[in-house]
């Protein structure tokens, strides 16, 4: 099974929404571990903008993310 641009750039998105939450989430357990890579993690990657340009530049790989 292939993943479709469509997906690839949705599961992006996703990803980087499910680390935003929990890099600002109030109470994580593990003493702060998840947070911490959250933030890390977050530091580089991309936002829809960069997506869009990527989109733009490689539409067999990216999809511009959807609004």
């Amino acid at each position: 099974m292939m993943t479709t641009p469509y997906e690839r750039t949705k599961a992006v998105v996703d990803t980087r929404e499910l680390l935003e939450m929990l890099a600002s989430a109030d109470k994580i357990t593990i003493g702060g571990l998840v947070q911490s890579v959250a933030i890390g993690l977050l530091r580089h990657y991309p936002l829809d903008i960069d997506l869009d340009v990527s989109a733009a530049a490689l539409p067999g790989v990216w999809a511009p993310p959807a609004r």
